[in-house]
């Protein structure tokens, strides 16, 4: 279901600046000048350079500020599983940052609800005596993007690894973390700005 939504959402955007491209291109010599009049500078060229899908996950963690929605949440590889558990019950998040004790910005991995489910409550083990370190996915099978990634990069790479959550890599520290959720909103929100400025700019009012 999110592999279509991502064509979807990819190919209406491809559509659409076609569609207006395409509208700039077969305006006559006699018009162009009367369309243009107080707008000498746009063009098709300048248009494309905007483009879609330019929200990056850096625009996405400006949006959220700093500690939003989990983004700062972390545990340690010597907390107990329970308390992690606790820790997202409490803060309403899916995930949680792995770190090891004393290196807050080095990440270790991450433990989720769904390793919760199937590494502790499927296979009948004790969550307070089990450390986080032992169910985490660790950090050399972890899927990261850094702040320059672009949203759809993000969706993409999440829908294809079946993942909700997924790291912010600067160099080698994590500097946040973004749900599905946050990626969506951000992919929709992009459209349906690109799609007021194409209608605007349809109308005259670029």
């Amino acid at each position: 279901m999110m592999q279509g939504a991502i064509q979807a959402i990819r190919s209406r955007g491809i559509i659409l600046k076609h569609a207006v491209l395409q509208h700039v291109r077969v305006v006559g010599p006699i018009l162009r000048p009367t369309l243009f009049t107080r707008f000498e500078s746009v063009s098709s060229a300048s248009l494309e350079e905007h483009g879609f899908e330019s929200t990056t996950i850096s625009d996405v963690l400006k949006a959220k500020g700093k500690g939003a929605d989990g983004s700062w949440l972390w545990c340690t590889t010597d907390d107990t599983v329970y308390d992690a558990v606790q820790s997202m019950t409490t803060n309403n998040v899916g995930a949680l940052v792995v770190v090891k004790p004393g290196e807050e910005k080095s990440i270790a991995g991450i433990i989720t609800e769904r390793d919760y489910l199937r590494k502790i409550i499927v296979q009948g083990r004790s969550s307070k005596s089990t450390k986080v370190g032992d169910i985490m996915t660790e950090e050399n099978k972890l899927i990261t993007v850094t702040p320059d990634t672009k949203v759809l990069r993000a969706m993409q790479l999440m829908t294809d690894n079946r993942i909700r959550h997924i790291p912010i890599i600067n160099g080698k520290e994590m500097i946040g973390m973004v749900s599905i959720g946050d990626v969506v909103r951000a992919v929709v929100s992009e459209h349906r700005q690109e799609l007021d400025r194409l209608n605007a700019y349809i109308q005259g009012g670029y």
